[in-house]
Parts: C-alpha cells; structure tokens; sequence
C-alpha cells in the first residue's frame, strides 16, 4: 500500500489525465495509448523536463515511442493548458513543467552549473512586486522570477570560484 503522498501525486495524475482526455475529446483529436503513457509519466514528475528527459523516461515503459511524439505530446499538453514550456537561461533547452492550478504561484533558482532547479515560493517577494508594479501604475496579473547563480554542491561551488 502507498503513502498518502503517493496517492496524493496518482489523483493529481488520475486528474490531469481526465483534463487531457476532455480536451482531446472536445477538439476532436484521437487518443493513443503512445499520448496517454507520455502525459502519464510527465504529470507524474515533479522534474523541470526537456522532451530528452521525458523520452528517457517514457522509454523504461516502453521503447518504441519516438522523440517526435513525445514532442507533439508536450505541444498538446501545453496548448491545452496542462504544461508550461520555460526556458532557463542561456542553455538553449526548453524544459516543461506541469500547470497545477490548485499550487500557489512559484519562482525558480537556477544553478549555472550542474542546471539544478528549485522552486520556491516568497509571499513578501510578492508582495513586493506588486507594490513595486503599482508604484509605476500596474496591476501584475502573472510573472516569472528565475534567479541564477551556484548551487552549494561542491562542484559549483568550485566552479564559481574560477
């Protein structure tokens, strides 16, 4: 038997697959079960993924799934608002991560070296930024924050120091 945890993160997946489901539905495109493994594995990470990675991954379940589909897969999950397409820094790479509509907002921290991601959440940076827009007479309605710099793992701490 899981841990609530566990359950909690399969409900999150058992949900997001009924979104897509109905938007595939509803745009009268065909399922696959080639679509559904990739959306299942991919709502069931909590990684920042690049479509590599999530190939990798997909590919443990099932190895003819090609990187095209996992592509198209990752262009569908995003139009229909599931997924977020971001790219961090100047790596060129664009990583996904799941939409959750129930999770507060989030902001990242970038390490320029090994590429870790954190997210984290700061209600006084928040609450910053929007008395800092509303100073210049703006109402924020979303944003990003991607804070970049080294990691404390030995490696980039070296790195830094060069």
């Amino acid at each position: 038997m899981g841990t609530n945890k566990e359950k909690s993160v399969q409900e999150k997946v058992e949900q997001r697959m009924a979104q897509l489901r109905a938007y595939v539905s509803a745009n009268q495109m065909k399922s696959t079960r080639q679509r559904e493994k990739i959306a299942e594995i991919f709502f069931g990470s909590s990684d920042h993924l690049s479509a590599e990675d999530l190939l990798l991954l997909v590919r443990q379940s099932d190895a003819s799934i090609s990187l095209a589909t996992v592509y198209r897969t990752l262009k569908l999950l995003v139009d229909s608002n599931l997924a977020e397409s971001r790219n961090f820094g100047g790596d060129g790479q664009t990583r996904f991560e799941v939409v959750d509509d129930q999770e507060d907002h989030h902001d990242h921290l970038i390490c320029l070296s090994c590429g870790k991601i954190v997210e984290f959440v700061n209600e006084e940076i928040e609450q910053l930024q929007d008395k800092v827009a509303a100073s210049f007479g703006f109402t924020v309605t979303r944003h990003k924050m991607e804070l970049y710099g080294y990691c404390s793992s030995d490696n980039c701490e070296k790195s830094q120091k060069k």
